[in-house]
């Protein structure tokens, strides 16, 4: 499937506050050639079957960019697509680089058609502020904007409206701690969302890029080669919200999925003492909790509240560990993945509020 982006209006690298095609009304920003220019591209591509959306315009932003505006050009965007192609997704962006739609909490977006309204939103690790998820508590951090995209986007699920991640990603060739933590809170959100989403980028390298030959891509999935894959582990987590979880003519299976491997648990009921261990999604067996209970299965395995534990919580301000206590000392487990095998263990919990320095994300499980 193919989304047609309307990027820029002056070709070149994208993007800052300063660009003057930064936001409707700038010096490079005439909002009637750009409907014009939307029209033209919606008849040009109205018989190509796979072009299924069209997005009126990338990142808008700037010092003008409040929603009055917003309101005032992007319906004329969207009566210009549908006019000239009635096929094909309205999809809209936010303002504030694409992060907040916050405005369409208590203002209605009024246009003729039905049926093809799709909002987009953008999220990067800098999108909460720079390092900022490698100086707090991932727990702590995680909720706290997964509070804000909520805010800033997100209740628009609970609205009946389809939201589109189509920005997100990471370094990819590098330690990067505030991108792999960004990551593993970021796939977890989407996850549990059944979002459909696109990551940025494919792209290996550059021909030329801001006057630089050859400049490789760092968040790029492929390798400068644009045969090798960048990192297969990068590659593994996004296969975790590749399969739809829910909507028409899916068989509704609930499972437990872990986010830092896109795997999920599922029972290995072979051996002589059945474990739990992760799984494709696709592959693993369904698992329920019932919270009030404290009880997990996983097929017919039983987790929780026995001679030796007690019932299992989801510990956290995440809600993603699910731990319990002990019966002979008292101590508080968490589940756990044994990297070795992907088998899941339980060990102390790690990293549950405050402490900066630890990474939590292997004890993070989230229910879908």
């Amino acid at each position: 499937m193919v989304i047609l982006d309307n990027h820029l209006t002056t070709p070149g690298w994208c993007c800052s506050d300063n660009d003057l095609d930064a936001f409707f009304e700038y010096p490079n920003f005439d909002p009637a050639v750009w409907a014009k220019g939307l029209s033209k591209m919606a008849s040009l591509f109205r018989n190509v079957t796979n072009v299924v959306g069209m997005s009126l315009r990338n990142e808008p932003r700037g010092t003008r960019d409040y929603p009055n505006l917003w309101f005032k050009y992007m319906p004329k965007g969207g009566e210009a697509v549908h006019a000239a192609n009635p096929e094909v997704l309205v999809i809209l962006s936010g303002i504030d680089y694409d992060t907040n739609l916050s405005f369409l909490r208590d203002r209605f977006f009024n246009v003729s058609f039905t049926d093809k309204l799709v909002f987009e939103k953008h999220w990067y690790s800098f999108s909460d502020g720079r390092d900022s998820w490698e100086k707090h508590n991932s727990n702590d951090f995680c909720a706290k904007i997964i509070e804000k995209v909520t805010h800033n986007g997100g209740f628009l699920i609970g609205r009946g409206f389809p939201l589109f991640l189509t920005e997100f990603g990471a370094n990819l060739r590098s330690g990067d701690v505030s991108g792999n933590r960004y990551m593993n809170c970021l796939v977890a959100w989407a996850a549990e969302n059944d979002l459909d989403w696109a990551v940025w980028a494919l792209t290996g390298d550059y021909y030329l890029r801001t006057g630089q030959k050859h400049m490789v891509e760092t968040f790029g999935v492929l390798a400068p080669n644009w045969k090798d894959v960048a990192n297969s582990t990068y590659l593994q987590k996004l296969s975790g919200i590749q399969l739809p979880v829910r909507g028409p003519g899916l068989q509704s299976k609930k499972l437990l999925f872990h986010p830092t491997t896109g795997l999920c648990v599922t029972s290995n009921l072979s051996n002589i003492s059945p474990t739990l261990r992760l799984e494709q999604c696709r592959k693993a067996e369904p698992s329920t909790f019932n919270p009030s209970e404290g009880i997990l299965w996983s097929n017919k395995l039983k987790l929780g509240v026995d001679t030796k534990c007690s019932k299992l919580g989801q510990t956290s301000a995440t809600h993603m560990h699910l731990s319990f206590k002990t019966t002979s000392n008292g101590s508080l487990l968490c589940l756990d993945v044994d990297e070795r095998d992907n088998s899941i263990v339980a060990n102390p919990c790690k990293c549950l509020t405050m402490d900066a320095s630890c990474d939590p994300a292997s004890q993070w499980f989230k229910f879908l």
